[in-house]
């Protein structure tokens, strides 16, 4: 499935859609807590599975109980309907 890049209008109405996300650099980032590394760790992996069965993988970095999402598409070069999608999987995880 081919990726659709998101309009400006689509992009401006983003933080009312993914609250829990802030747009850096023209990426979606998203930070988050957890008691410990292995939450963490646990939390990434259940993440790593939807982005593999999407095909799309985000940006990402753990550092003990700390993970930093960020997303964007390489093949549109920006922000894409499949960022949008992650987003919005990865908040129903984070609860």
């Amino acid at each position: 499935m081919a990726a659709l890049p998101l309009t400006a209008d689509q992009i401006a109405a983003l933080p009312e859609q993914l609250p829990h996300w802030s747009l850096v650099g023209g990426k979606l980032r998203r930070e988050l807590r957890f008691v410990d590394f292995v939450e963490a760790f646990g939390f990434m992996a259940r993440v790593a599975l939807i982005a593999e069965a999407m095909g799309h993988h985000p940006e990402w970095s753990n550092v003990w109980n700390r993970v930093t999402i960020e997303l964007t598409t390489h093949d549109t070069g920006g922000l894409s309907d499949l960022d949008l999608q992650l987003a919005h999987r990865i908040d129903a995880l984070a609860g």
